[in-house]
């Protein structure tokens, strides 16, 4: 915990910098008419430079892209955290667990399909809060079932120690992804709202109070995102079982009724006063989507969309990092995207697809 004033005036001039720097809509159509070494090439004029010439002598291709965009972001949300005093710093630092949870599930994958450990390393994002000494020793257990071992005396060990149960009976990581998400958002929620505090009360306005509207608008998409994923996969697993409690949008009964009627879920969507007055936009890419990546790329906008309305109400608040990590996040994954396209030979149109472009 870092002690002091919150510092936000700052940190929030420093965030607009960085966020001016960004890939724009026209860079990413750039980068989809080359390969794999041109996009470094490009990468290596832009604010990836550090990262492409340090890595560039050990690496190529589409290796070369991935550790660079893993290093260059974890480096710009070091950062965040060396330039945040106090609270504000306390509130990033939580939100950066996410990349814990990131990187848990990448390595649980990598263990259910047997990959060899560089190749998980390779998807790491070293953002978050585990260390590399317990990251290492996960990437060198053989089974699920030692991961979880390793993780004991973190938050994400009870909760995977239940939902490996399920994984057992099912084989499908789907319960255990979530319950790394779940044990995410409501550790984040709790410690936010004071509820470790007894007599405390969640906040109604102020920059808290934005924060847990946010986290609200995440666990509402993701809900949304997980449900019908769910759905579509034809798994016989209960979306409503991997709810996501702390959001405001649905009730596991609710999201239980919707998952199979999309139009009426998006109707639900923009029937809800929080949302639909101000995603006018998005929530018309959502009736138009007409396949589930389509859908998780309008939630991935939506959010993006929502996070920007946040951190315009109140600019000096912990809202304008917040709406600038998830939109760091999405030029990593729109790069990602373009890089692993073009080397498998998709086509442009099938690669622009595949990017989530405001």
């Amino acid at each position: 915990m870092s002690t002091g004033a919150s510092n936000p005036e700052y940190v929030n001039a420093r965030v607009r910098s960085r966020r001016a720097s960004l890939f724009a809509d026209e860079d990413y159509r750039k980068l989809v008419r080359m390969g794999p070494s041109e996009i470094a090439r490009f990468m290596e004029e832009t604010e990836y430079e550090r990262e492409i010439n340090a890595l560039g002598t050990r690496f190529s291709g589409v290796d070369l892209i991935e550790y660079a965009l893993n290093q260059n972001l974890a480096r710009h949300f070091h950062d965040l955290l060396d330039w945040a005093d106090g609270r504000l710093y306390d509130l990033i630092a939580r939100y950066l667990r996410k990349f814990d949870v990131w990187n848990l599930k990448t390595i649980l994958r990598g263990i259910y399909t047997d990959s060899a450990p560089e190749e998980v390393r390779t998807d790491l994002i070293r953002a978050g809060e585990l260390d590399d000494r317990t990251i290492d020793r996960l990437l060198e257990v053989d089974t699920i079932e030692d991961a979880i071992e390793v993780l004991d005396r973190t938050i994400y060990h009870d909760p995977l120690e239940v939902a490996y149960e399920e994984y057992e009976e099912s084989h499908a990581l789907v319960p255990l992804e979530n319950a790394l998400d779940r044990a995410f958002y409501e550790r984040l929620l709790a410690d936010i709202r004071g509820l470790d505090t007894p007599g405390s009360t969640a906040p109604q306005e102020g920059p808290r109070a934005l924060y847990i509207e946010f986290l609200q608008a995440e666990i509402d998409f993701r809900n949304a995102r997980n449900a019908l994923r769910l759905a579509r996969s034809g798994a016989d697993l209960d979306p409503a079982a991997y709810y996501i409690d702390g959001g405001v949008l649905f009730t596991e009964s609710e999201l239980r009724q919707l998952v199979n009627r999309y139009d009426d879920l998006v109707d639900h969507i923009a029937a809800n006063r929080r949302y639909g007055d101000r995603l006018s936009g998005a929530l018309d890419r959502l009736r138009d989507a007409d396949s589930l990546i389509q859908f998780e790329h309008a939630v991935d906008a939506a959010l993006l969309e929502y996070a920007d309305t946040l951190s315009s109400i109140y600019p000096v608040s912990v809202s304008a990092v917040l709406s600038y990590i998830l939109a760091k996040e999405r030029e990593i994954e729109n790069i990602r995207a373009i890089a692993r396209g073009r080397e498998v030979g998709l086509s442009e149109n099938e690669i622009e697809e595949e990017l989530v472009i405001l």
